[in-house]
Parts: structure tokens; C-alpha cells; sequence
């Protein structure tokens, strides 16, 4: 027993000693090998600088629309949609800067081909309920009678055409272009004798299209938006982000511009900047580049229109005229008593007999 207590004390009493401190070990010196730059660094791309409000919208200013690249083709007939005495329907696509747009042709049967063409440009309808050719085929059928062959593109997001972005009426504008660009692939049509028509939002287009391009020989303007677009988007609002059918249903949202959610950020930021900048603004609107214009214009309107929220104020019309004589363009104006948007009964073919006057003095 005593020697057992004894090897217990020995061993409590080792624990107990502290242990000695043993001096640090010295590293030895780093073997450091330093590897030369290679003739090919590897190079970490710089993120693209955002562009400023007026670099972003440029290109869809009327100075950068009179300086793009425009991208066309042929005319394919798709199907034959009737065949009267008169005319006969087709319904086509064309392509426009890598879209595929649809739209009317309609070939008169009297007279002889080649036959002078009327661009018509319809105005704005939802897209959930339009169909090719709405807006324009009553008038493109007056002008087939006498000789005259229309083409009627859907534009981009309406009809079977394809969506892709349009800001400030300018990818309705490039579509309309374009189709006047494939006008040679239809051997009964001839591309140096082209006119244009053009109802609403189809006026505006119409405009725009006067301003960027000088093959048109004569314009019709009826009902038309204005020329200015501080009043556009004083009316209806700026353009609708993200789905444009979506768009058509929200207040003060003006889905005639398109702005799919997949833009540059900074060009959707750049287009919600400038609907607010009066300078922006004149550069995109055609009102104040009429100096452009080489085409004798008519403008025709309702003295009742503009009373419903869809509808297109008189002053509208007239401040157009006015602008087109402070430039001293050949233009004409006219006023239909009582009519609204749309002529009814006999003032609408009052209109059109005018028009046709007009197309057969400018453009047959």
C-alpha cells in the first residue's frame, strides 16, 4: 500500500512542474522563383462605359435614321386572300433588319402594269384583334379601281410579323422603308412611281418616313398624330416596357413604341430620360426636320376629332401645316365639317376622290 501511495505522490508531483520552454525555430529563407510576363498576357476585359441619354438614343433620331443601314429582300407571296373583278389580295412577308414582317398587296387588274404603288400605313389597333391589312383595305381598294397597286405592311409586332424594338415610331418607320426597298422584287410594280397613305399612328409613320426618305413623291395625311412627340407623350404617354400585348392594357401607357425587356439597361433608362427632354424631342419628331421633305403633302382631318381619348386633336393637323409652309414645303390642307376620327358615308369619299386627285397629279 505504501509504495503505491508513493508512485501516485511521484506522479502528481511530474504534472505539476511546469514544462520548459523550448526557443522558436528559425525558418529557413524563402525560395522564391519570379516567372517573367509572357508575349500574350491574359487581359481582363473593361466593362463597356454607359452611354449618355443622347449617345443611346441616336439612332433613332431622325438624323440617325436618315444615316442606317438598311436591311431588305424580296417580297414572298404567302396566300392568295381574294380575287375580285378589280384586285387581287395577297397576303407576303418581306424581311426588315432581321425581322420578318407581314403585311397586303393588292394588284389592280385594270390598266397596264407596271402600276404606280401606294404605301398605306395603317394606325394603331390592338394587337389582340388585328388582322393584315386593317385600316387600309377600304382605301387600298378605292385606289386598286383606279389602277393604282397598295402594299400594307403589318409592321413589326402586329399581324404575323415579328416583335422587336421600335422607339419614337422609328422600327414602324424602318419596316415601312424596307418594304419600299423590296418593291423591285414585284414585276408589276413599279419602284420609281411610289406614293403614301397614311391614317393615325400611320401618319406619323408616314412623316417619319418623308424625313428619312426621298423616293415618296407625294403624301396623303389623314387623322393624323402629331408631328411633334412632346404631344404624343403629353397624350398618351411614354412606350411600354417589357410585353407589348401586356402594354395595350395599362393606362397611360402608349404601346404604339416598342421596348422589349431585353434592350441595354442604358438604352431603356436613356428612353425614359428624354420623353422628358424637350431637346431629345425635337431631334426624334419630325416637325422640326420638314427640310427633309421633298414630297408634296395633304393633310386631311375631322373638325370633331380628338373628343375621345383615341382620337387625334385638329391642332394637331394644323400645327403640321404650319410647319411644313414656315419651311416652305409644297403642302395643302383640309378640314372635314362634323367628321371624327374615321370619315363616315359620303365625307369619306369626298377624301378619297381628293387623294386620288393628288396621287394621279404627283405620282401616276
Amino acid at each position: 500500500m505504501n509504495q503505491r501511495i508513493c508512485l501516485f505522490l511521484l506522479i502528481f508531483l511530474a504534472a505539476c512542474t511546469p514544462a520548459s520552454i523550448l526557443p522558436t525555430a528559425t525558418l529557413p529563407a524563402p525560395n522564391v522563383m519570379i516567372t517573367p510576363a509572357t508575349l500574350t498576357p491574359t487581359i481582363t476585359p473593361i466593362p463597356t462605359a454607359t452611354r449618355t441619354t443622347e449617345k443611346a438614343i441616336q439612332p433613332y433620331t431622325i438624323d440617325g435614321l436618315r444615316s442606317h443601314k438598311f436591311q431588305s429582300g424580296k417580297i414572298v407571296l404567302r396566300e392568295t386572300l381574294l380575287e375580285t373583278e378589280n384586285f387581287t389580295r395577297y397576303l407576303i412577308e418581306y424581311p426588315s433588319d432581321g425581322l420578318t414582317i407581314t403585311g397586303i398587296m393588292q394588284i389592280p387588274k385594270s390598266g397596264d402594269a407596271p402600276y404606280p404603288v401606294i404605301m398605306m400605313n395603317h394606325g394603331f389597333f390592338s394587337r389582340t384583334v388585328y388582322n393584315s391589312g386593317d385600316g387600309t383595305d377600304r382605301a387600298a381598294e378605292f385606289l386598286n379601281r383606279r389602277g393604282y397597286l397598295t402594299l400594307s405592311s403589318d409592321y413589326r409586332s402586329w399581324g404575323d410579323s415579328e416583335t422587336g424594338e421600335s422607339l419614337f415610331y422609328s422600327g414602324l418607320a424602318i419596316d415601312v422603308i424596307n418594304l419600299m426597298n423590296a418593291i423591285p422584287s414585284i414585276p408589276q410594280a413599279d419602284p420609281e412611281r411610289i406614293g403614301m397613305w397614311g391614317h393615325s399612328m400611320g401618319g406619323g409613320v408616314t412623316l417619319k418616313v418623308l424625313t428619312i426618305d426621298s423616293r415618296v413623291k407625294a403624301a396623303v395625311i389623314y387623322s393624323s398624330v402629331s408631328a411633334d412627340f412632346s404631344d404624343i407623350i403629353g397624350r398618351w404617354g411614354p412606350g411600354c416596357l417589357g410585353d407589348v400585348f401586356a402594354g395595350e392594357l395599362e393606362f397611360g401607357c402608349n404601346s404604339s413604341d416598342i421596348l422589349p425587356l431585353d434592350l441595354p439597361p442604358d438604352l431603356i433608362a436613356s428612353y425614359f430620360n428624354s420623353v422628358a427632354d424637350p431637346e431629345i424631342l425635337k431631334a426624334v419628331s419630325p416637325l422640326y426636320h420638314l427640310d427633309n421633305v421633298s414630297a408634296p403633302v395633304q393633310i386631311n382631318y375631322g373638325t370633331k376629332d380628338g373628343l375621345t381619348f383615341a382620337g387625334t386633336p385638329p391642332e394637331w393637323s394644323t400645327k403640321m401645316y404650319d410647319g411644313f409652309i414656315a419651311a416652305n414645303k409644297d403642302a395643302q390642307i383640309f378640314s372635314q365639317e362634323d367628321e371624327g376620327h374615321s370619315f363616315i358615308g359620303e365625307p369619306w369619299f369626298e377624301f378619297m376622290a381628293r387623294s386620288l386627285r393628288f396621287f394621279d397629279k404627283h405620282v401616276r
